[in-house]
């Protein structure tokens, strides 16, 4: 069952944070999705949405720019899947 007007992401760790996410989570004796989830909440309530705010987040974020170029390039060469084909 699932509840109505929720969405599922995925999020991928690099393996320092996936470690530190499991230690708090083993330290607060909850699993790990449950705290991921949490503390990706109160991220995002916190989050200033203005558009430089968000620009300098994502500048700040390591790999972001290759990250970003990869895809276009994967979308260019036709390496994606649609998302009405999913």
């Amino acid at each position: 069952m699932t509840i109505e007007g929720t969405n599922r992401v995925n999020v991928v760790l690099d393996p320092e944070h996936a470690a530190r996410l499991r230690r708090l989570a083993q330290r607060t004796h909850l699993n790990p999705g449950t705290l991921a989830r949490s503390l990706l909440s109160s991220a995002l309530d916190a989050a200033d949405p203005d558009p430089a705010s968000v620009t300098a987040l994502l500048d700040a974020t390591p790999g972001a720019w290759d990250d970003a170029q990869a895809g276009l390039a994967d979308a260019h060469a036709g390496r994606v899947i649609p998302l009405d084909e999913l």
